[in-house]
């Protein structure tokens, strides 16, 4: 691959994204079959860092390319990656799986829904980023997810997250154990100015709950 079209900001952001053989074997004949010299894929995250995140891929002709796009260089074709999606196509991998019906176009990116967030980061943002990256992913194994509603402050009990819990979480009887010694204590290890944590869910709503 080439990187000598690499922009100069994002230089030492180069994504580890991979475009396995079979997909870039399918991607050469995709783009053959549109007759257009130079025609390219450009590849992007829409709603990047939130649960509704969706991992793009469409048709970049010449004249369409954007300039600050990183782009990456294949033996038959170039993929341009929308610079500000790049952090969230880490570990990224595009792959085709043939089967009796032709084959499928896979999009694997497990990093495309956790929020990014940097110095500047407002608490919301900061803890936002450690409930998705940190505490949904273990509550998902039980059906289960959390989400920050509010963030309150006053002179008596400082800093307090206001919490949601949903799917698997709500209605469950175990939720005071989760959110004391699971979310809670992490939630602190990474923000040691929050104060305390407390739930807002309506847990006399037990259907589809992990233990009742």
């Amino acid at each position: 691959m080439s990187t000598e079209n690499t922009p100069t900001a994002v230089a030492e952001e180069i994504p580890n994204l991979l475009i396995t053989p079979t997909a870039q074997e399918y991607l050469h004949d995709l783009l053959e079959k549109q007759e257009t010299a130079g025609i390219a894929v450009r590849i992007f995250v829409e709603n990047a860092g939130t649960p509704r995140a969706e991992c793009c891929m469409a048709y970049s002709a010449p004249e369409e390319v954007v300039p600050t796009d990183y782009r990456q260089d294949y033996a038959d074709f170039a993929a341009y990656i929308d610079t500000p999606s790049i952090p969230y196509l880490k570990d990224a991998v595009i792959d085709y799986n043939k089967d009796r019906f032709g084959g499928q176009l896979t999009f694997r990116a497990p990093n495309s829904k956790v929020p990014r967030v940097g110095p500047d980061a407002s608490m919301e943002e900061r803890i936002t980023y450690v409930l998705q990256a940190e505490i949904n992913p273990g509550l998902a194994s039980h059906g289960g997810n959390c989400a920050l509603v509010e963030v309150v402050e006053d002179e008596e009990q400082g800093l307090t997250a206001v919490l949601k819990f949903g799917g698997g979480c709500q209605g469950c009887s175990a939720i005071d154990v989760t959110l004391k010694q699971g979310v809670e204590t992490t939630l602190k290890q990474y923000i040691p100015e929050l104060s305390r944590v407390v739930d807002q869910t309506d847990h006399s709503q037990a259907d589809g709950a992990y233990f009742k």
